[in-house]
């Protein structure tokens, strides 16, 4: 995408700035340039003695001012240069996605073909030329919103992928954030698996309506993009059928022009632009690629946004729990104080007085000193629970908004370039017309 660094970079390091700091904090992308060149084919062994053919890229950058405050002190040469897989920027997303979960982490590129149209022109394979082509703009717009973000550019794992060639997978690993990731999927695994077993109704008792419309927002998002990704797709297919069926007039204009005296010539032209004109659709589908693979990128971003929903709730899941326990706990201890009778109903307790007498006083003192020390410990996890919350809204619904503005700037991009390259379109198919027109009336 053009001009990712510029508006973003400011906008994305917004977030990294306190309330009294005065200076406003840029990225990473604003002192360095990134690319992603060179995709090379290779083949290796893996772990169990089995070949694998996969494919490199070369991730290259350009310090453009050495002097800055933003540059990290291990970026030390002014250009570095080294081979990445497509594992390695999944790596480093997945790293990114666990340590700030309150960010809107921009997607990978996808790994397969969907349009109908590379389908039918062989381009299924993972290792076709023109697909290799379009993953590499896809990783390195990847790095560059990651770049163009004032707070994932400042990370030191993310400068270790641009310029660590050798045992940067150990550095990462060496954080602990898989066992950070496992607990996560876990905890989330249990709270849909108890959220499953409720009532919609009762699920949050307090849901955040913002969360609610990001998710509804998300959601709509997605199925819009989808659409527009379906009708360019039907789209596509229809133009590449009427394309190549001038190629059909072209071949019928050239073998009549082999038995006409007076018109040859004249057929003979009109079926060299009928060629040209069949010819010319396999170069507008591939820039009109380009144009789908920025929509497929938020496309993804919507699972990006619907992550920030999830770890919101589950945050407001255990807030909830911790009041919940807090209201018991409480409960327990106003019953002991006054003397632990049961007041209506059957319960277990009340049955155990009958048969074995009530509490010593002694007991009773252990037993509300126990609750008191656990009430108090409830209240510190809940205070702590509560900040932990607070906080992660804050910091994610800034980021929302940082991504609402670049999600307009980009679309507005893609659909004026879109509708230029329309327009061009057509005006060439009116051009050959007019030139097939002009060659039959000379004749």
């Amino acid at each position: 995408m053009a001009d990712v660094g510029s508006d973003s970079a400011q906008e994305g390091g917004s977030e990294a700035s306190t309330p009294s700091s005065s200076k406003r904090v840029t990225s990473l992308l604003s002192v360095m340039e990134i690319s992603v060149t060179e995709p090379e084919r290779r083949t290796g062994v893996t772990a169990i003695n089995m070949k694998e053919t996969y494919t490199v890229y070369l991730v290259e950058t350009r310090i453009t001012d050495m002097k800055s405050e933003l540059l990290p002190e291990t970026f030390t040469d002014e250009t570095f240069s080294l081979w990445r897989r497509y594992s390695e920027f999944e790596l480093l997303r997945n790293y990114l996605c666990v340590t700030y979960p309150a960010v809107v982490i921009p997607p990978l590129p996808e790994k397969k073909i969907h349009m109908m149209w590379q389908k039918l022109s062989g381009g299924e394979d993972k290792f076709d030329p023109d697909f290799i082509e379009r993953r590499r703009a896809g990783l390195e717009s990847f790095l560059l919103r990651v770049a163009a973000h004032g707070q994932l550019s400042q990370d030191k794992i993310f400068h270790c992928f641009l310029h660590l060639g050798e045992n940067w997978k150990e550095t990462v690993l060496a954080t602990g954030y898989q066992n950070k990731k496992i607990y996560l999927i876990l905890r989330t695994a249990q709270m849909d698996s108890r959220l499953k077993t409720l009532n919609a109704q009762f699920r949050l008792k307090n849901p955040d309506r913002r969360f609610q419309d990001l998710k509804n927002y998300s959601s709509e998002l997605e199925a819009n993009i989808a659409n527009l990704l379906k009708i360019r797709e039907r789209l596509a297919e229809r133009l590449y059928g009427i394309h190549k069926i001038h190629a059909n007039y072209g071949r019928v204009f050239s073998e009549w022009s082999g038995i006409e005296k007076e018109m040859g010539d004249g057929l003979q032209s009109a079926g060299h632009f009928m060629d040209v004109y069949a010819a010319s659709i396999d170069s507008m589908l591939e820039e009109e690629d380009t144009y789908a693979d920025a929509l497929k990128e938020y496309l993804y971003f919507a699972d990006a946004l619907r992550s920030i929903c999830r770890k919101q709730e589950l945050l407001q899941y255990e807030v909830e729990k911790l009041e919940d326990k807090l209201v018991y706990l409480k409960a327990q201890k106003e019953q002991m104080e006054q003397g632990g009778d049961v007041k209506s109903g059957f319960s277990l307790k009340g049955m155990t007085t009958k048969l074995f007498g009530a509490d010593t006083p002694e007991t009773r003192d252990k037993k509300i000193k126990l609750l008191e020390e656990q009430t108090q410990q409830t209240e510190e996890q809940l205070q702590a629970a509560k900040w932990e919350l607070s906080t992660y809204i804050d910091r994610s619904l800034q980021d929302v908004e940082r991504f609402k503005r670049q999600k307009v700037r980009d679309l507005r991009e893609i659909f004026i370039n879109y509708s230029i390259m329309q327009i061009k379109l057509c005006k060439k198919g009116i051009s050959l017309w007019n030139n097939t027109k002009e060659c039959f009336t000379k004749m």
